[in-house]
């Protein structure tokens, strides 16, 4: 069986060689990230590895100690098949401290690397220069907590649950410290005790206006608020029954996986050094999941959607990895688009957001949940903000003119809007 050719994302190597970690340097320097596969021949000929669990530990060590910055949370090693043969993938999502380097070269043209077309070319001086001018210094790992007597009992009991065990050694090993040794953003955020609440409300209609719950989760282990959360959103999230003269047909209001994977990408993903954290609230139509972060941090939508991972708190990534909270990097957002569409996500310059209406009662979901919702919400954007041409609610929601005008014309199909005034001067109304 041949594979598809390598290309700017994808890297064949025959067996592991001390050349990967140039590989893997060119793909963390690199905005889309990349795989390399081990085992499989550079025409695509898969030929296998042997000894596979030994080859794991190896990869695994060696991009641990010979690369700078610490590229821990932006790569996964994982044992995959293909025709009976044990092949090793490893996924390289891009970094944010960039250039990375190979260690013992340093920051220079031997040890700086990037992809082009399906190589990896060194780095010249005024492009790693140019790089280190614009690297992302404010990584939660930089910036020392503001308090420096914390326990971790929770984050410890959470790893014996997976048969991981924290030694004295934990928070050097989790990057729990900063660069001086003193506790960071991270191990605030994730010690026993800590200021950060995260916010579960519920609203009666379609509107903030009556507020019927009002949870707090949080001055807890970022890990502990995480299950609070999602146990929460899994009893709201009732299973609704529609009768049809066939069968009973029962579904949950939503999407359990998809609701879960938002809940965890909104909490792993929030940029906390807004402090402000994710916020959860559910209307009697839909489900509000908002992180702070939008298009500060994720740069460019396209990217985004494409699945290129770029984790914006790689520490958090590492341990809720560990703790098997996520799966495979960038694959939790292909499973919130599978079932509800772009059309669920709303993109601000520092808010991210997705909405996830109800369908049926829960019935019918998928992929028009995403459509569907989109409509609603663009009707109810609309009853806020009247007189707005398509154009202006495009630009404001970060939603393609071509989506919104074909709402637009749903909306007006089903006389819920018109259209008021001049061309020029005029804007759509709610009826």
């Amino acid at each position: 069986m041949q594979h598809t050719n390598e290309s700017h994302r994808i890297e064949y190597k025959e067996k592991l060689t001390d050349s990967l970690e140039k590989e893997v340097v060119a793909f963390l320097n690199s905005y889309e990230g990349g795989n390399i596969y081990i085992g499989i021949k550079s025409d695509g000929q898969t030929l296998g590895v042997l000894e596979p669990d030994e080859i794991q530990l190896k990869i695994k060590d060696k991009l641990k100690h010979n690369i700078s910055p610490s590229c821990l949370g932006l790569f996964e090693v994982i044992l995959e098949q293909k025709e009976k043969k044990d092949i090793i993938k490893i996924i390289v999502a891009s970094g944010r401290e960039t250039p990375y380097y190979i260690k013992k070269h340093g920051m220079s043209p031997k040890g700086c690397f990037i992809r082009v077309g399906s190589s990896s070319e060194p780095m010249n001086e005024a492009m790693i220069e140019d790089l280190f001018a614009k690297r992302v210094r404010n990584s939660l790992s930089k910036i020392r907590s503001h308090r420096q007597d914390l326990s971790f009992e929770q984050l410890k009991i959470y790893y014996e649950e997976k048969g991981l065990k924290l030694n004295d050694k934990f928070a050097s090993n989790l990057e729990l410290l900063t660069e001086d040794g003193h506790y960071n953003y991270v191990a605030y955020l994730l010690a026993d005790s800590n200021g950060t609440s995260i916010k579960v409300a519920k609203y009666v209609g379609e509107d903030k206006i009556d507020l019927i719950e009002n949870n707090e989760y949080g001055y807890c282990s970022l890990i502990k608020a995480t299950h609070k959360v999602l146990d929460k959103l899994d009893i709201e999230n009732k299973t609704a029954a529609k009768i049809t003269y066939k069968e009973r047909i029962e579904q949950p209001l939503w999407n359990k996986v998809a609701l879960r994977e938002a809940v965890i990408n909104a909490i792993v993903h929030n940029d906390y050094t807004t402090e402000i954290p994710p916020v959860f609230e559910i209307y009697n139509d839909r489900i509000e999941i908002t992180s702070s972060g939008g298009l500060s941090t994720i740069k460019n939508t396209d990217d985004f959607f494409e699945g290129y991972s770029k984790p914006i708190n790689r520490e958090l990534m590492r341990i809720y990895k560990d703790l098997e909270m996520v799966e495979h990097l960038g694959s939790g957002l292909d499973r919130i688009l599978k079932t509800y569409g772009k059309e669920s996500f709303y993109i601000s310059r520092n808010f991210m957001k997705n909405i996830f209406y109800k369908i049926d009662g829960g019935v019918n979901g998928g992929v028009n949940g995403g459509v569907n919702g989109g409509v609603n919400e663009l009707f109810h954007y609309i009853k806020s903000n009247p007189n707005l041409k398509a154009n202006e609610m495009s630009k404001n929601l970060n939603v393609a003119l071509r989506t919104i005008q074909r709402w637009l014309k749903q909306l007006k199909e089903e006389e819920k809007i018109e259209f008021r005034g001049a061309p020029k001067t005029g804007g759509y109304f709610a009826k």
